[in-house]
Formats: structure tokens, sequence, C-alpha cells
């Protein structure tokens, strides 16, 4: 192909069609390697947790000394010896098991000077929105066991309404920064799930990981897949358009 012929074949090209194409092309690209560095961070996330399951449980005090490391405090194990707060519980909204719907109960122990809310486990909901499920207030002192989970509070439509709260109280998400004026004590910014081997509490069905690695390799196979296939698609959509150019 010669300069005149080269310079013919990019007048051409329709600039904005090119640059919309390494755009979308560009950002299936991203999209792919976002999940595969999810895939690593869920696997790092998986051996911390091996590794820290083997560990003894922490004092409250020790795990409050280890916040400021660089591995933090998610997922350490911990042993607290406190008594609930009895009319201090937080249902939490829409929590699905088994293609039930139900919430998960969130309870506030006090310990030495500070307050804690403990996640107690899964109860079904009724499908009359109006009644809350029957939940036993804990009381008394007790010594449990569990893990620490940093709170990540997700999108919001709209703010909670949480104004004059009647107990349980329910809430759409957990917001302990909102939640300590509700009680009228600093809550610590992380919750403890109970071990699955304690007995009080509800059904603990939770997992520490949701999407495995392997699932999100599957959407990074995808989304590389799709980004392979629509930079094939529209240099063949090009090479016709030239060829029905040249035609004419």
């Amino acid at each position: 192909m010669n300069l005149v012929s080269l310079q013919h074949k990019l007048k051409q090209l329709s600039w904005p069609m090119v640059l919309f194409t390494m755009l979308v092309f560009s950002l299936l690209i991203k999209l792919g390697f976002w999940q595969s560095e999810r895939a690593l961070e869920k696997e790092q996330r998986q051996q911390r947790i091996s590794e820290l399951s083997q560990q003894q449980a922490l004092t409250l005090t020790q795990v409050l000394a280890l916040r400021d490391l660089p591995d933090g405090i998610n997922d350490l194990p911990i042993e607290l010896d406190g008594e609930f707060v009895e009319d201090k519980v937080f249902l939490l909204d829409n929590q699905p098991d088994e293609g039930r719907l139900g919430y998960r109960v969130y309870h506030v122990m006090t310990t030495n000077d500070y307050a804690v809310l403990v996640n107690l486990g899964w109860v079904q909901g009724s499908i009359d929105r109006n009644v809350l499920p029957a939940v036993t207030a804990m009381t008394g002192q007790h010594v449990i066991t569990g893990h620490v989970r940093e709170v990540e509070v997700g999108i919001q439509l709209q703010a909670q309404n949480l104004a004059n709260p009647s107990w349980p109280l329910r809430v759409q998400q957990i917001e302990l920064d909102k939640f300590s004026p509700l009680i009228t004590k600093k809550l610590l910014p992380f919750v403890v799930y109970l071990d699955k081997t304690e007995a009080i509490g509800y059904k603990k069905n939770w997992q520490a990981i949701v999407m495995p690695p392997e699932k999100h390799r599957a959407y990074a196979f995808q989304w590389f897949s799709l980004a392979l296939a629509w930079i094939s698609l529209m240099i063949w959509a090009a090479i016709k358009m030239s060829k029905n150019q040249n035609n004419n």
C-alpha cells in the first residue's frame, strides 16, 4: 500500500466511531482487570482468614492496639467479656437465607468503657412488614468468641430515619456513627460476628467471603471475551464499510 492509498484509507475512517470503539474496548479491558484484582484480593483474604483461625482469640484491648497496623483488624478472632444492653437490639432488614427473607440481629454489648455491636445471627421475617420477628433480648454477663468485621456502608437511595426509635429497631444499613447517639454511648467502629460454635444467638449463616475468587475470575474472562468480540466486530464492520465505499 502506497502513501496515497494509505491517506485515502485514513480519510474514509469515521473518527468518532474509532474513538467510540476504543473507549468501549478500554472500558471492557479495565473491567476485566478489576475483576482479576478482586480475585487476588479474595485469595489473600482467604489465606489470612485461614491463618487467623489457627490463632488464639484476642482480647478487646489487644484488638484495639492493632487497629493502626497495615493489615488492620478485619477477621481477627476476639473474645469479649461483657454485658448485653437488654433493649438495644437492631434488626438489619432484607437479609436472605435459602430463598427466605429475614433479618440479622445485632445486639449492643458493653465491656469496660466500650460498647460494641454483636451480630447474633439470622431470623426469618414475616410476610406482614408491620410484624417484626420475636427476638429475645440477651441479658446478663457473657463471655463470647467471634471475629471482627469492619463495616462497609453501601449505597443508600435515602438516609435512614432513626428519629424516635422503638426497640427492636429495624434498619436498612449498619451505620455505627448514627447508632451511637441512640444508645448514648459511642460504638466501636467494627462489629463482632459470633463464632458458629457459640450456643447463644440465632442461625449463624454468614460467610466471610460471599463471592469466591473463582467467580471473579469467571467474570474477568467474560469481560475480556466481550472486549475481544467487540474489537473484532468493529474491525469487521470497518472492513465491510470500506469495501462498500470502494464498490460505490
